[in-house]
């Protein structure tokens, strides 16, 4: 909403104001620009010009997506996936990513999918067995590996714990220390 403004404000005319992407129908000009990249600062938003920037918040989003806000199985091949989306070859898209965020992909979706699985752990909807067949884990002993490498604490330990800590999305990854 707050980017649609600041286009209205500008006279600026767009196709498709979507979460991080923006497509206006007219040249803008260097003014208009910095007048916009101004206005969204003051809104708490960035205007990204950098293309590999771009690419890696891109890559971010994806994750996201796939891991926090779709309830089907996660079936598909993550590389595979974000090949697919982002139409670049996911080895490219693995260097630019560990390049720029000192990390993997493969650590940062480790990191999601363990957020995840303390989300749906919180919830107490679904036992681990059925945890570990959503979240697309190969076995129990598998997500029970990985959340304990990641945690320092077994899914039963962690469910028995009063204070859950979790952590926002935002932050998920951007250091990540996952083996």
């Amino acid at each position: 909403m707050a980017v649609k403004e600041e286009l209205k404000k500008l006279g600026l005319h767009f196709i498709l104001v979507d979460l991080g992407e923006i497509d206006i129908m007219e040249t803008i000009s260097e003014e208009q620009r910095v007048q916009l990249k101004t206005a969204l600062l003051s809104s708490g938003l960035e205007l990204m010009d950098d293309k590999r920037a771009i690419l890696i918040e891109k890559i971010k989003n994806a994750v996201i997506e796939m891991v926090h806000h779709t309830d089907e199985l996660i079936k598909i091949n993550f590389s595979d996936y974000l090949s697919e989306k982002l139409k670049h070859d996911y080895t490219y898209l693995a260097n630019l990513f560990s390049e720029v965020q000192g990390t993997t992909i493969a650590q940062f979706i480790i990191s999601h999918k363990i957020e995840r699985v303390k989300e749906l752990i919180i919830y107490d909807e679904l036992n681990i067995t059925e945890i570990a067949w959503k979240m697309n884990y190969s076995s129990v002993a598998h997500l029970s590996n990985q959340f304990k490498k990641v945690t320092g604490l077994s899914p039963s330990h962690f469910k028995q714990l009063k204070d859950k800590r979790r952590s926002p999305i935002e932050e998920i990854g951007n250091t990540a220390n996952v083996s």
